[in-house]
């Protein structure tokens, strides 16, 4: 690739905040060092290094985190009225500039498109956003664009979603679903250093609401579907905020793929109207891109793919037949790109989601599902697809909610799971600041007011052993809400814990030992 970095200085980032209507005022001796070279961008006090602005956000900041970034040789900062005096007030006048701007986020956006500038045009990026869904369709579509680059010799594509982080460089799993905006622009310049031509990632409802992904702008933006969830007050204050923000995904968008099958699915038409082109997806026949015949086979799904140029069969080793919706938006963005059919179907047949539908056959012929699902949208899919795969075997579910935001998966989760369910085990899952004993406590209360037989098992390992070796023969045990995570958060900590997926094979092994 050919894109080089071009560094500016302290008074071009001035320059650009007037130009963009966010500059408030300046503090400090910022004449002096106007025309210092800006190296770097960071809101870590812990990343900065020399030549760093340093941009001040957060709920929890500190002038501390302020201190710690100048010690390691931060040149400027930048930050919002609010918090302009207590900074003034807690550092020498010259020792470094303030730059105090209307909005710290417009100004970070606006800072990364500069000192990233030309790095986005390097890169075919897919999107996607939608209530479930995310995670599964990213790694389908990684999976064709890697059948594609595989066959030309060149690198993998990279991959940003809620499981893990590739960019040809970084491999790690991952906090955020969508990275905050100057991780984004790291992430893609190591994509672009290392070759890598095209790039997947998941776009969250909070990164479209808070301008994460403000300016980037996508060659695809694919909406899978809206629901209920995220609804908090550090979220989304309603439902129409949370679609409002998932709708910012075509704001730049030069090719839009939508599920018919969506809810709100006239709004959605409304807003992806702002790009190129459109291409729907979906199981019925006005659809673009159109799938039929579909069957659920041992560990896996076949169905049949309808477009105006071809009609082809494809196949999945993942089982769940909402995965096809899933694999249907892969397939679009495939389709809309240009690449030839059979890279669709080769990629597809042997994509993997990590943690995602994990089958385990366990002692006593039971099923073993470990699955991420998490709110109400993919809880309602999930329990109707394993009703209609595995016919007349009971239900076990281990479940959990997060700590302080989506408060109404304690709710919609046990009302969906405990009537369906033999016995639902409710247990930990990323608590967070609130009590476990609280959460858990809401939860039980809705299992057993519609009927459930419910327990509270707060260690997430005892409850998935439980889960697995008190099921009746031939049951299906559903491990939702976390696949192969291997951290829990416990206050403002997160804790390396043991992945559910790697717990459920450790059972296994141990079991078929002692038989």
């Amino acid at each position: 690739m050919t894109w080089i970095k071009s560094f500016r200085s302290i008074a071009d980032y001035i320059d650009l905040f007037k130009k963009k209507g966010c500059l408030a005022e300046l503090r400090g001796d910022f004449l002096a060092k106007a025309d210092t070279t800006v190296k770097a961008l960071s809101y870590d006090s812990r990343s900065v290094t020399p030549g760093t602005i340093f941009f001040c956000k957060g709920a929890h900041f500190s002038p501390d985190y302020l201190h710690m970034a100048l010690e390691k040789g931060a040149i400027a900062y930048v930050c919002e009225p609010a918090l302009a005096g207590r900074l003034s007030d807690s550092i020498a006048p010259s020792e470094i500039p303030g730059i105090v701007v209307t909005d710290v986020r417009t100004a970070i956006t606006n800072a990364a498109a500069l000192h990233y500038e030309g790095l986005r045009e390097q890169l075919t990026i897919i999107g996607y956003t939608g209530t479930k869904g995310k995670s599964t369709t990213s790694y389908f579509t990684k999976a064709i664009f890697d059948s594609w680059m595989q066959s030309m010799g060149k690198p993998l594509t990279a991959i940003l979603s809620g499981i893990n982080n590739y960019d040809g460089i970084v491999d790690e799993e991952s906090h955020l679903t969508t990275p905050e905006t100057f991780e984004l622009y790291r992430h893609f310049e190591n994509a672009v250093r290392s070759g890598i031509s095209h790039l997947t990632m998941e776009v969250s409802s909070q990164a479209l609401k808070y301008g994460r992904t403000r300016g980037i702008g996508f060659d695809v933006a694919g909406f899978l579907n809206v629901g209920e969830d995220h609804i908090s007050p550090i979220e989304h204050s309603d439902r129409e905020d949370y679609l409002a923000a998932k709708l910012k995904v075509f704001e730049n968008s030069r090719i839009a793929c939508i599920n018919l099958e969506s809810e709100d699915l006239p709004r959605i038409r409304v807003a992806a109207e702002n790009s190129e082109r459109v291409v729907t997806f979906g199981l019925s026949k006005e659809a673009d891109v159109y799938a039929h015949s579909a069957r659920a086979e041992a560990g896996g799904v076949t169905f049949t793919v309808r477009t105006a140029e071809w009609e082809a069969p494809f196949s999945l080793c993942l089982s769940g037949l909402f995965n096809i919706e899933n694999a249907l938006a892969g397939i679009s963005s495939a389709y809309a790109l240009g690449l030839p059919l059979p890279f669709l179907q080769n990629g597809l047949a042997t994509a993997k989601v990590p943690g995602r539908m994990e089958l385990f056959r366990a002692p006593g012929g039971r099923v073993v599902l470990v699955d991420y699902a998490h709110n109400k949208l993919s809880y309602e899919t999930l329990f109707a697809s394993v009703a209609w795969e595995y016919p007349n075997c009971p239900i076990v579910t281990v479940l959990g909610a997060p700590g302080g935001k989506a408060y109404d998966r304690r709710r919609d989760l046990p009302q969906i799971a405990a009537p369906k369910s033999h016995k639902i085990y409710i247990t930990e899952e990323d608590y967070g600041e609130e009590a476990l004993s609280n959460i858990n406590a809401e939860i039980f209360a809705v299992a057993t007011e519609v009927g459930g037989n419910a327990e509270i098992v707060e260690d997430r390992g005892e409850a998935i052993e439980r889960a697995i070796l008190e099921s009746p023969e031939n049951a299906v045990v559903l491990i939702l809400g976390k696949g192969r995570e291997t951290r829990q958060k416990r206050g403002m900590e997160y804790v390396e814990t043991e992945a559910d997926a790697e717990i459920v094979e450790r059972l296994i092994r141990e079991a078929r030992r002692k038989e």
